[in-house]
């Protein structure tokens, strides 16, 4: 076994599989339209993730495919948006091993940052904080609501 990730973060599917989440959450920040991320999956049949997508290259990519101005929260419920992050999902998936692939994810509206709570002052990501303020979404991607 060798170890790719900081040993405290890795977890264990109910596979029985272990995911290094930095290692995942790296490939799909290379993207332009991934500001932050997270993957989550900790006994659970699949990685999943939650997304903070880059706002302000999405909205120039919205102006080249006639969508009006709008708020975050509205350009992560607009159907062309989710279908252009289900693209970048799977053309990032293509790159991953079987089983750090994200199978469902979800956006959300806005950033994280030391001052809102979800990042340290060294700006790792709190994962723990960002599960709880999202709880609602991790529950409706596995099922549980």
């Amino acid at each position: 076994m060798k170890i790719t990730d900081r040993k405290k973060e890795i977890f264990k599917l109910s596979t029985g599989k272990y995911v290094a989440p930095q290692v995942v959450e790296n490939r799909f920040k290379e993207s332009s339209f991934i500001e932050q991320i997270i993957v989550v999956g900790a006994d659970e049949k699949f990685t999943a993730a939650m997304i903070v997508p880059n706002f302000d290259y999405l909205r120039n990519w919205g102006k080249l495919h006639e969508l009006p101005e709008l708020s975050n929260l509205e350009l992560i419920e607009n159907e062309k948006v989710l279908a252009r992050f289900t693209e970048e999902v799977e053309r990032i998936n293509a790159l991953c091993n079987k089983t750090f692939k994200v199978k469902k994810f979800a956006l959300v509206p806005d950033s994280w940052s030391p001052e809102t709570g979800e990042l340290s002052p060294t700006l790792k990501l709190k994962r723990k904080v960002i599960k709880e303020k999202y709880r609602d979404k991790f529950d409706r991607i596995y099922g549980y609501k």
